[in-house]
């Protein structure tokens, strides 16, 4: 899908059809190197590099903000210029730090029975994750803050946080929220391109319009893989915030169905990973890595059906973007190293070696009387 909605994109920006396909390619084989990386590292080695991550997280996300070395997309400073046509998004590295870290504080707390302490449950991470939010948002990116701020209420909700107290961080990050929406232009129009079906005389709300157009004319079936008409110019970003509509033109409702049973289906499988544990640090990590992705790809598909605002966040493991792509994969396999761990899914792999099948398989022979054998 990369492919098919970006191949016209590239054709404008006079690269070969397969420029973007061949960098998503990359990322892609670089993240399944991280996902079985990840699917094959102990929980305890998952927990050191909590603190590691997130200093280097933090030191990235401010280098983003010095001139020369941060530079701007689509009028976001969020981006670290690597070289030639690569760059970095620090930001969406700091969601897995903020998972990993917050996880190894709380379920250290949680050891020492002090989360029924509302400053133990507050502080620090709390404070922290108001400065990732912070560092983001000086670089004028508040759908990525929008999934910080998730990820930090799906800890507190993990960890037991009481009604009151979440009432209380929610209005606060709430109150902020709004200040920043009001306060700007861009925000307050894409609030107001919620639920519109036509452009507005001055050209706005095209993006949102044009998404709901290559929705509707996908039908049951879609007009077929690369048939797409939209993103010939139509629609700005089909291979990144609105690859969901182009799939829904090209591949129809069974295509965008199928779409929403994979999320379904990895949803499913973090909440049974983060409810079977009874490791605190397995059951917070997994618990936000299931917040980022679910989230995320609500706000992302919810903003394509105009139900939500444009909030500029990919479509997780799916758009084009391999800084986004890199950390999602490592997060799919630390899923993967905590589903290992379940004492079930244990004894299921011990099976799947040969000389284990073997050895238990000669057991329940012998256990037999000698008249069955």
């Amino acid at each position: 899908m990369v492919y098919s909605a970006s191949m016209i994109k590239a054709l404008e920006l006079s690269r070969p059809s397969t420029y973007f396909f061949r960098k998503q390619f990359l990322a892609a084989v670089i993240g399944a190197g991280l996902m079985l990386l990840a699917a094959r590292m102990p929980v305890k080695l998952h927990r050191a590099l909590a603190y590691p991550l997130l200093l280097a997280t933090v030191f990235l996300m401010i280098l983003v903000q010095v001139p020369g070395i941060g530079m701007s997309v689509n009028g976001n400073q969020n981006w670290l210029y690597l070289g030639g046509p690569f760059q970095l998004q620090p930001s969406e590295f700091g969601k897995l730090a903020l998972i990993l870290w917050g996880a190894d504080l709380i379920a250290r707390k949680h050891d020492k029975r002090l989360l029924s302490q509302w400053k133990h449950m507050l502080v620090p991470l709390v404070p922290v994750a108001f400065m990732l939010l912070g560092l983001i948002m000086l670089g004028g990116d508040m759908g990525t803050a929008i999934i910080l701020t998730a990820i930090l209420f799906g800890l507190l909700w993990l960890a037991g946080a009481p009604t009151r107290l979440f009432a209380g961080v929610l209005a606060f990050a709430g109150a902020i929220g709004f200040l920043l929406i009001k306060t700007s232009p861009n925000r307050m129009s894409r609030l107001a391109c919620m639920g519109v079906s036509e452009p507005t005389p001055d050209g706005g709300c095209w993006q949102a319009v044009h998404g709901i157009y290559a929705l509707a004319s996908g039908g049951w079936f879609g007009s077929g893989l690369g048939a797409s008409v939209e993103k010939w110019g139509q629609l700005p970003e089909p291979h990144t915030d609105f690859i969901f509509a182009i799939t829904g033109e090209e591949l129809g409702l069974a295509g965008t169905l199928s779409v929403l049973a994979l999320f379904a289906a990895l949803g499913y499988a973090g909440i049974r990973v983060a409810g079977r544990t009874e490791d605190p640090f397995v059951r917070y990590a997994a618990g936000g890595v299931t917040t980022w992705i679910m989230v995320q790809a609500v706000i992302n598909i919810g903003a394509v059906l105009g139900l939500l605002p444009i909030a500029g966040v990919p479509l997780p493991l799916f758009s084009y973007g391999g800084s986004a792509l890199l950390p999602t994969m490592f997060a799919v396999g630390l899923m993967i190293a905590f589903a290992r761990e379940d004492p079930a899914a244990r004894a299921a792999l011990a099976m799947r070696r040969p000389g284990v099948r073997w050895k238990t398989m000669r057991r329940r022979i012998m256990k037999r009387p000698s008249g069955e054998r």
